[in-house]
Order: C-alpha cells, then sequence, then structure tokens
C-alpha cells in the first residue's frame, strides 16, 4: 500500500479501555489479535477510548457482533490511561478520505481498508492513529502500535483499575 496521506497530531490527556479483571493494562498476546486498524499477524495494538462512555459503546458493538450478552463478560476492570503521543489524524471524515478510507462502521466486514491503512502507518514509522469509533461515530478512538514486548512510548496507565460489576446502560450516540 502507498504511504497515506496524514497529518501528525499531538494526543495528551488521559484515555479509557477496559479489560478483564486482574488481567495488566497491557497484556503480551500471541498471537495478537486483529483489530479494525491492524492484523495482530502484522503488528499488534493498544486501543484507548476519549472517554469511557466511547470504551463502552465499542465494547457492546463487539459484544452485539459475536452474540454474546453483556452480563456474561462482566466483571470488568477500568483503566485510564495517561497519553502524550504524535499520531496520524485520522479524526473525521475529510481526513478519513484524504487518506482513501470511508467512516468506520460497525462489523468486521468493513475492517480489511483501514486494517491496510493501519499497517501502512505503524510501517512508516507512526506511533499510532486517532479515528472516529465505529460504534460511538462522533466521539474518537486512539489506536498505538506496539512494537515489542515492552511499554509504548508515550502512554501508560495513571492508576490502579476501577472494577465494574455491573455493565452500564449503553451510550448515547451508540450504533451497532
Amino acid at each position: 500500500m502507498a504511504p497515506l496521506d496524514a497529518d501528525p497530531i499531538r494526543v495528551t490527556g488521559l484515555w479509557v479501555r477496559h479489560t478483564y479483571p486482574g488481567s495488566a493494562p497491557l497484556p503480551l498476546r500471541h498471537p495478537a489479535p486483529d483489530n479494525r486498524w491492524q492484523r495482530g499477524a502484522v503488528v499488534d495494538a493498544l486501543y484507548l477510548a476519549a472517554e469511557e462512555a466511547t470504551a463502552w459503546a465499542e465494547w457492546y458493538r463487539h459484544l452485539a457482533e459475536l452474540g454474546v450478552p453483556p452480563n456474561a463478560q462482566m466483571p470488568r476492570d477500568v483503566w485510564t490511561w495517561r497519553v502524550d503521543v504524535e499520531v496520524a489524524d485520522l479524526s473525521d471524515a475529510a481526513r478519513l478520505a484524504r487518506a482513501g478510507l470511508e467512516a468506520p462502521r460497525p462489523g468486521r466486514r468493513t475492517w480489511p481498508p483501514h486494517q491496510e491503512a493501519g499497517e501502512a502507518l505503524a510501517a512508516a514509522g507512526w506511533a499510532g492513529l486517532v479515528a472516529p469509533s465505529a460504534a460511538r461515530p462522533a466521539h474518537r478512538i486512539l489506536c498505538l502500535f506496539r512494537r515489542g514486548a515492552g511499554p509504548i512510548a508515550g502512554a501508560a496507565p495513571s492508576r490502579r483499575p476501577r472494577q465494574v460489576e455491573q455493565p452500564p446502560p449503553p451510550p448515547p450516540g451508540m450504533v451497532t
């Protein structure tokens, strides 16, 4: 794939993800899973949401696709990450179009063009990308490429996780 036409943007602040209870904030996974912006066999990645409601929306979207009831995946550990990193800016429809992409939509069948784009960015040395959430399009996700077993430069958990016992109500603006 040709290099993507993307501008850099500095992303700072607190971002959110949740995990199975007791798991490491950045576990080593063999094999790494495939996700919207990368295939695990090519590059692993850490996905964060700009706010907790978007992390839950992405989780609900994922569970809906798999046909898994939310209570079957509870409890969850909610981690807050402090981020200060420069990434590719794919945060709106115009920037996505410039990179030859449509806005993310729910469903794994829509992943391949985004995976190719993410892998091209990783190969070009980008730390990651910021883009609209497929599950909550007016909100953003951050995909940080993971190179090796160590920490991700510019991102670290800011405190111990908070355990959530029951699924919260689906967030407003969510699509599955």
